[in-house]
Formats: C-alpha cells, sequence, structure tokens
C-alpha cells in the first residue's frame, strides 16, 4: 500500500486521538475541583441549583440549600465549585468591587421622561418630510373604493402570486 491511501486513516485516527485527549483531560480537572470541595464553599449543581457544601463524602455531598433545607447529592452533580465573591453576587446580590463612581439607575421611569434641554427647542423642530404626499379624496363615497388604476395592479400581483406559489403547473 501506498502512503496516500494510508493518509485519511491516519488523519482520522490522529484527529480520534485528539478528541479522546481532550475530553479526558476536562474530565481529570473536573474531578479535581470536586475532590478539592470543602465545606462552607459555594457550588452550583448541574440542575442549576445553587447551594453551599456542608459536608464532603466520598461519592456524596451535603449541601445547605436554605435556612433548614439539606440535600445529599452525587459528586458527580456538582457543576462548578464558586469563588466566595462569585457566590455572594449570584446569590445573596453582593457586589464587592463596585465602583462608586459609577452611575445610578434610577428604581423608577421618571429619568426617562426628563429632559435637559429646554421644551422650546423640541417644539422648534419641523417634521420630516419622506416625500409622501397626501391624496384627499374628492368625497367619502369614493374614499373607500379603490381607483381604477389600482385594480389592474392588484390583478397583476394575484397572478405571479399563484404561479409561484406551487400552483398546478408545478404538480
Amino acid at each position: 500500500m501506498s502512503l496516500v491511501t494510508l493518509l485519511p486513516f491516519i488523519v482520522l485516527i490522529g484527529a480520534m486521538f485528539l478528541m479522546t485527549r481532550s475530553a479526558k483531560k476536562k474530565q481529570q480537572q473536573a474531578a479535581n475541583m470536586r475532590n478539592e470541595m470543602q465545606p462552607g464553599s459555594g457550588v452550583r449543581t448541574i440542575g442549576g441549583m445553587y447551594a453551599t457544601v456542608k459536608e464532603v463524602n466520598d461519592d456524596t455531598v451535603l449541601l445547605d440549600a436554605g435556612p433548614g433545607v439539606e440535600l445529599l447529592f452525587a459528586k458527580n452533580s456538582i457543576g462548578a465549585v464558586l469563588t466566595d465573591d462569585e457566590y455572594n453576587r449570584i446569590v445573596h446580590g453582593i457586589e464587592h468591587d463596585l465602583k462608586s463612581d459609577a452611575d445610578v439607575v434610577p428604581d423608577d421611569a421618571s429619568s426617562l421622561t426628563e429632559t435637559d434641554a429646554p421644551a422650546d427647542a423640541a417644539s422648534d423642530e419641523k417634521s420630516v418630510d419622506l416625500g409622501k404626499k397626501a391624496e384627499e379624496p374628492a368625497d367619502e363615497a369614493t374614499a373607500d373604493e379603490p381607483t381604477a388604476d389600482a385594480a389592474p395592479a392588484e390583478a397583476k400581483t394575484d397572478e405571479k402570486a399563484k404561479k409561484s406559489d406551487g400552483g398546478s403547473e408545478a404538480k
């Protein structure tokens, strides 16, 4: 066999090796993270529940999800071990590194209606003409009826729609 015929198989085996290697590396990192859990650290389960570790055993973890709520989970169900700052930010809404110079967002919508410019400046603006001319009908009876020029245009668009939406010719 020549090298040209073996090349696709070599590339395929190399790709499979690299994919399994990266998967093993991720599994090992997850196992190390779970083994480093200590009582008092905040965790997120794979189901999205945030809790505090109360007790760590070989295969299980006892979590404190709230006052008087203790849950027993398998170690494999822990999705992430969070830092104290991250856990407090997500669960309690406490931010330690807030900037004091940051703009404060108001709790009401009054800031959306208030303007800094005087009201006279807004009234001086002219409306923009978009190029459409308003046609006024001669009388109210003809205002609701389409004009003679509009009827043939509508018929042409209906014919085009019938041809393009898979009529009897397409079957």
